[in-house]
């Protein structure tokens, strides 16, 4: 399992971060969030009718992309 070591200006580190606190950290916008939510890029959980992106989720997701990007060649892996 991958860890997670996120960090931005006013989201604390945690376990499971709500949708408004990940769209931050990957500094994406909302309506993409779920769109990758839907398509099965980005993993959730739901706590009662709150859906929550777990730490390891964000990293996997950027994980996925820094692969994606190596394989078609228009970036590098930092």
């Amino acid at each position: 399992m991958t860890t997670a070591h996120f960090s931005a200006e006013g989201v604390p580190q945690r376990l499971l971060y709500p949708v408004r606190e990940a769209m931050v950290l990957l500094a994406l916008s909302r309506s993409t969030i779920y769109e990758q939510l839907r398509c099965g890029r980005l993993r959730s959980v739901t706590q009662g009718a709150t859906r929550l992106i777990p730490a390891t989720a964000l990293t996997d997701y950027v994980e996925l992309l820094e692969k994606e990007a190596k394989e078609d060649g228009n970036g590098e892996a930092a």
